[in-house]
């Protein structure tokens, strides 16, 4: 049996500037973290007493006695990838999925890992992160880009850079209590709302033409919010670049913001909020806002209908939290 832990993201900064139709002619940049909400995978042969081959377990259940016959597609290659047969998985999580943290490819992320301990191999995390890309922007051909899947298996605060010819992942050296003090001054809120990521990214991809400019901006602003955190002075900046970058982001597509996170977004400001934003692709899910520890009050108070969700930054990145061992023979080699 094995079962794989890996992380949520946020994404702080040049959400956007992470699909392939950008960064492959400008260049794109993001500066993000996971953090300690996590999902867990599963995963152990199943014994051959029942009437079905493959018993999967996530919002839905499954029961087959083929890999072709699975409906949830990022299973069904991810096992067709790796020649996966004869398995139970079971997902959970800490966090609803659908809500702009980047819980599709952290269950991508987890459970190659996972897939390649039942194998018996440990794979390193750039290989997880290549393959969870594969999987959905590929074989799944699902909308959207790539710092979602690097983050989740790499952990920890990053900044991401991509190009034509790949990928580098450089993480931001900063002291505890300073990673700490831009902890304390983040406030996670539930909308409520969940959406498909891919259905946000496809009318941001559509509109890219249109858009190269505000891409741009939001690329530069990684490099501002990089000097802000390895800087010694106070982190406020920090967070009015958020607020700019969530106004530049909203112009990128109709289906980003509506007008219920509109107006919790300006309840917040009015609150004391020095900024904040919608975290993944938009239409839902996870606000996120930067407010100095003696205005959070305030905030807490004016969006008293949602819920706060305590969080704090992580390292880790996607791990193997139990491994044993099996001695088992597929069906067909019995």
């Amino acid at each position: 049996m094995i079962i794989t832990r890996t992380p949520f993201r946020m994404s702080f900064f040049g959400g956007g500037t992470d699909l392939a139709e950008f960064y492959e002619e400008y260049g794109g940049a993001v500066l993000s973290t996971t953090f300690d909400k996590y999902c867990y995978v599963n995963v152990r042969h199943l014994p051959p007493f029942f009437d079905y081959r493959t018993h999967l377990t996530y919002s839905q259940k499954e029961t087959v006695n083929a890999v072709d016959e699975i409906k949830h597609p990022l299973i069904r290659e991810a096992m067709r990838l790796l020649d996966i047969r004869q398995i139970r998985l079971m997902y959970d999580a800490d966090l609803p999925a659908r809500t702009g943290l980047g819980t599709s490819s952290s269950f991508a992320v987890g459970m190659l890992n996972a897939f390649y301990a039942l194998k018996g191999k440990q794979v390193d995390k750039r290989r997880l992160a290549d393959e969870a890309i594969y999987l959905e922007r590929v074989k799944c051909a699902e909308a959207g880009g790539i710092q979602d899947q690097i983050a989740a298996s790499y952990g920890g605060l990053n900044r991401i850079d991509m190009d034509r010819n790949g990928y580098t992942v450089k993480p931001i050296i900063i002291s505890n209590q300073r990673k700490a003090e831009l902890n304390k001054r983040l406030l996670l809120f539930f909308t409520g709302f969940t959406r498909f990521s891919a259905e946000v990214q496809k009318k941001t991809s559509a509109n890219l033409p249109d858009k190269i400019r505000q891409l741009l901006a939001m690329k530069d602003m990684v490099d501002e919010a990089e000097s802000i955190l390895i800087g010694k002075g106070d982190l406020t900046g920090f967070g009015r670049l958020l607020h700019q970058s969530w106004q530049l982001k909203r112009g990128l597509s109709s289906g980003i913001s509506t007008g219920a996170i509109d107006g919790v977004y300006d309840a917040a400001m009015q609150a004391g909020a020095e900024g904040g934003k919608l975290l993944g692709a938009g239409g839902g899910g996870f606000l996120l806002f930067y407010v100095e520890p003696e205005r959070q009050a305030a905030v807490k108070a004016v969006l008293k209908d949602l819920l706060v969700v305590p969080f704090l930054f992580e390292n880790s990145g996607s791990t193997i939290v139990h491994y044993t061992a099996e001695d088992y023979e597929l069906e067909e080699n019995r």
